[in-house]
């Protein structure tokens, strides 16, 4: 049977979001209320309001922003800011990592006054175009925020923090030589805890990755350690199997003992959120279809993208690029 990208599989139990590893934001509090099934059992978002606006922020070079990533700091770092940080980016030249700080995932976030917190010159490590795509994670067993993110996007690069904002460069962890010939595009990279033992791996990377044939997939790799990293040469997420052009800003997600891969397609491939389920072992490729159906009205605009998953006092949420691509705000949904 052909592949269906509008179509909902529902289930009749469901579960608050959870992310692989250190992407469950926050623990703790009252339970929610039970809510309807997306695929694979989890929660069925809804889009609730927008949380960064480009124009209403001081550091705004090129007018857009890009790929949110928030993590839960407030039992991790001695003196936070805020209970989260919000970390996002411009793409467009010059880029530049950012931070926004607040005390619920409802928002509101407060611009840090000093972005972007890394720049596009990083004397002596490297000078490009643009940085952009942060996502950050918790290692618990440094206690530190490890910041993976692109520049330029042939190139995945990994800094780290104490205390999420100032961040010292660690090394190079993906470029395009390290996949197969023609590729062009290695970027959009998120990091996840996840243990798989057969490869001796305590972490797995997705990301999107181009060739010559110009369609986008999705990517991924393992590791020991989170700095060194092998990667498979065939694509995780076909663009071609789920029926898109291109597909991009992979999150993954844990329920029921198995894992799943959410992520985006082009707004001329329906512009919503997809998902496919890996199994624990990454060895299953179970496309489940729409994780997350994009509205026509703003500001969605007909596309929602590089989600990020959190729980805040029980309650889950979807932190995600609502509209136009780099003319689109960060917007955030309730399960």
């Amino acid at each position: 049977m052909a592949f269906d990208r509008r179509r909902f599989l529902r289930t009749a139990s469901a579960a608050s979001a959870v992310t692989a590893g250190g992407s469950v934001l926050a623990l703790g509090g009252p339970a929610a209320a039970p809510a309807a099934a997306a695929p694979g059992g989890f929660p069925d978002y809804r889009y609730v309001r927008t949380l960064l606006v480009p124009g209403q922020l001081s550091y705004n070079p090129s007018g857009e922003i890009i790929f949110p990533c928030v993590r839960g700091v407030y039992d991790r770092l001695p003196a936070p800011l805020g209970r989260y940080y919000l970390y996002y980016a411009p793409h467009e030249n010059p880029g530049g990592i950012c931070l926004a700080y607040g005390d619920s995932l409802e928002g509101p976030f407060t611009e840090f006054p000093r972005n972007p917190v890394v720049k596009n010159v990083w004397a002596p490590h490297y000078s490009v175009s643009h940085v952009s795509s942060p996502h950050v994670m918790w290692h618990a067993g440094r206690r530190e925020l490890w910041l993976y993110f692109h520049g330029e996007n042939n190139t995945t690069r990994l800094a780290r923090s104490k205390d999420g904002i100032g961040f010292t460069y660690d090394k190079t962890v993906l470029t395009t030589a390290m996949l197969p010939s023609g590729t062009t595009e290695t970027s959009y990279a998120r990091v996840f805890p996840y243990e798989l033992p057969g490869r001796g791996a305590h972490y797995v990377m997705l990301f999107m990755r181009n060739d010559r044939s110009n369609h986008r997939d999705i990517g991924w790799g393992w590791s020991a350690d989170g700095r060194s990293w092998t990667f498979d040469p065939a694509p995780l997420i076909d663009h071609a199997a789920v029926g898109a052009s291109d597909v991009s800003g992979a999150h993954l997600l844990e329920r029921g003992g198995s894992a799943y891969v959410v992520y985006h397609t082009d707004k001329g491939s329906g512009g919503n959120i997809l998902i496919t389920e890996v199994g624990a072992d990454f060895s299953r490729r179970n496309h489940l279809g729409v994780f997350y159906d994009s509205r026509a009205a703003g500001p969605e605009n007909g596309r929602a993208a590089a989600p990020a998953f959190g729980t805040d006092r029980g309650v889950p949420y979807m932190i995600y690029e609502a509209g136009e691509r780099l003319s689109g705000v960060i917007a955030m949904a309730r399960g």
